[in-house]
């Protein structure tokens, strides 16, 4: 910490040991949580580049990014067993689902069959256990808005055969930006006060909580990580065995990236290592050129596979510097700043480290109700908890639906679709205004659906919509 502090302007310096002092103060949070926040603030105020030199970036090879279809096939159950009991599924719960305007947890919403997220993550982890005979837990990482809604939810599979366990992620406090102080000491007790530091503080939490010395003693080596809504994120026998196979620490998902997913982070070669390129770090003037699906092909799905004595290794010695993601707030007026990281920047500390480039069936979230009406559609099924895409659609990209601000909470959503509409043929949708939808009607190629301000617009009971634009009751 005080080679970080070296590098400071006075101003900076004095800055940071004022924070110190306010810090300290604060009683809500951990030693370990105090240090890591202070840690963050310091790399921070020194300004550690963040940036990279366009002209030593290179594409990555095939021994860097492995293509899914070279590796080896799925192993016999024996081995199978004994990789899959040195496993353990971590899932980022962090997340509340007030973007779909639901309280509590993103991962209780119903995503299907009446089955949440977390539901589906259980089925699929007890399907692996009883049929492999091997034991693999489940962790979620939970931060303080979702902590005690997981406890109470996790409880209802008690019976299950796996074994569940929950750790926090840190709470640091939100920096007001007038006077740098952290806002718990302005008085803001409650949880406006607080908040989590990003999915790259997994790897110190794991520690800080006791989980990751208690896994090791029992054997575990690997951990796989996703985002508690990405229904892709199974687990995948043959990526594990390939990691053990080759003694890889750290393995990243990437998969084809498309017009959706321009803005999303890209593995290159730089200076010798494999490293996660965010749009952020892009210097202005390259940033259409980022964007571009010819130059950058691939993008992190944020499934992540990590060896456990690695991350030990890497947090005790303080060596998880990723990049710092500045996400400026306002609080009830007040001008606030959150210092996060991002997990999958921690690539590049990592020895041996490599991303394999998955089918794009690996990746599969639920960021909105537009993303809902995929996955209760009969574009997928479902299957021992795993949600499977249905091969009368030939069409490799699912259909693009953009639904209006009607549409946006999930409650609202399913009050306007008697039931979700057949989309197998779908290439777009697009839906505004005062919109109801009926049972049974299908939805073929592409679709506009817009009705005129004050008008209540009802889409009739097996209505076969193809190629059309309708903005009112005569058009259908």
């Amino acid at each position: 910490m005080a080679a970080a502090a070296a590098t400071l302007s006075a101003p900076d310096a004095e800055k940071l040991s004022q924070l110190k002092s306010a810090v300290s103060g604060l009683g809500q949070i951990s030693e370990s949580e105090k240090n890591g926040f202070i840690n963050l603030v310091s790399r921070y105020l020194s300004g550690e580049a963040q940036y990279v030199e366009w002209s030593k970036i290179q594409t990555p090879t095939d021994e860097i990014v492995v293509p899914y279809d070279s590796l080896a096939p799925t192993p016999d159950p024996a081995t199978t067993k004994s990789l899959l009991d040195k496993l353990v599924v971590l899932k980022l719960n962090g997340g509340l689902g007030t973007t779909m305007g639901c309280t509590g947890p993103k991962s209780v919403i119903e995503v299907r069959d009446g089955l949440t997220f977390l539901d589906l993550i259980v089925i699929q982890i007890e399907n692996l256990n009883t049929r492999y005979g091997s034991s693999v837990p489940l962790l979620l990482m939970n931060s303080f808005n979702t902590h005690d809604d997981t406890s109470k939810i996790v409880e209802k599979y008690a019976n299950s055969n796996i074994e569940i366990h929950t750790f926090n992620q840190s709470q640091y406090p939100r920096l007001v930006v007038d006077d740098f102080t952290p806002l718990p000491c302005k008085g803001q007790t409650g949880k406006d006060g607080w908040y989590p530091p990003g999915h790259g503080d997994v790897f110190a939490s794991l520690m800080n909580s006791g989980k990751l010395d208690a896994l090791l003693s029992q054997g575990k080596e690997y951990v796989f990580v996703a985002n508690s809504d990405n229904l892709g994120a199974i687990v995948d026998l043959k990526i594990l065995n390939h990691l053990m196979t080759n003694k890889n620490e750290y393995c990243m998902e990437v998969t084809p990236k498309t017009l959706a997913d321009v803005k999303g982070g890209t593995l290159i070669s730089y200076e010798g290592k494999v490293q996660l390129l965010e749009i952020a770090q892009v210097p202005d003037e390259h940033v259409n050129e980022f964007k571009s699906i010819e130059k950058f092909k691939i993008f992190n799905t944020n499934n992540l596979w990590v060896n456990l004595k690695a991350i030990k290794r890497l947090v005790e010695a303080e060596a998880l510097k990723m990049e710092i993601i500045p996400n400026p707030k306002e609080v009830d007026g007040i001008k606030v700043l959150q210092l996060e990281t991002a997990a999958g920047a921690a690539i590049k500390f990592f020895d041996n480290a490599i991303g394999i480039n998955v089918p794009r069936s690996r990746f599969l979230p639920v960021k909105a109700t537009s993303d809902l009406l995929l996955v209760q559609s009969d574009l997928y099924t479902l299957e021992d908890g795993f949600v499977i895409r249905n091969k009368a659609r030939t069409n490799p990209s699912n259909p693009s639906i953009e639904l209006g601000p009607e549409f946006k909470k999930v409650g609202n959503f399913l009050n306007r679709f008697k039931s979700i509409p057949s989309i197998i043929e779908l290439i777009s949708l697009k839906v505004s205004g005062d919109v109801w939808f009926g049972a049974g009607i299908t939805l073929k190629g592409k679709v506009t659906i817009a009705a005129k301000p004050g008008v209540k617009l009802d889409i009739p009971d097996g209505a076969v919509l193809e190629n059309k634009e309708i903005s009112g009751p005569e058009d259908l």
